[in-house]
């Protein structure tokens, strides 16, 4: 059954953000390697031991908040799926080297929500 696989946080000024987070809920946070400026979010369940994880990078022109990232087995697949049921795709599957491919879309209700699709093992 698909689940929440990954959430992004979008920031206009990273560094004040990841302080913020950090101090907050005591998220460790740590950029990234690669040519784009993005970070790595590990959190922990109450017990200490790893929970979902989560990245944040700079806002840009569709970013209207916290998204949650759903994994799926196709990207193509789910999103017909959305458009079918009266959804939208407004970032379609977009490749993030290394890692896998995204899409973002919005429900009936006007909810944002991502995919997420590993790259093939």
């Amino acid at each position: 059954m698909p689940t929440i696989v990954h959430f992004d946080v979008p920031a206009e000024d990273l560094e004040r953000a990841s302080n913020f987070y950090r101090e907050l809920f005591g998220w460790k946070i740590e950029r990234l390697p690669g040519p784009m400026e993005y970070y790595g979010i590990m959190t922990t369940n109450s017990e200490g031991a790893p929970a979902l994880g989560g990245g944040m990078g700079k806002k840009n022109e569709w970013d209207t908040g916290m998204v949650n990232y759903i994994g799926v087995g196709s990207i193509a697949y789910s999103s017909a799926k959305v458009v079918e049921l009266g959804g939208e795709v407004i970032m379609p599957r977009t490749e993030v080297p290394g890692y896998g491919f995204l899409a973002v879309c919005v429900d009936t209700e006007g909810n944002r929500f991502g995919l997420w699709e590993d790259l093939p093992k």
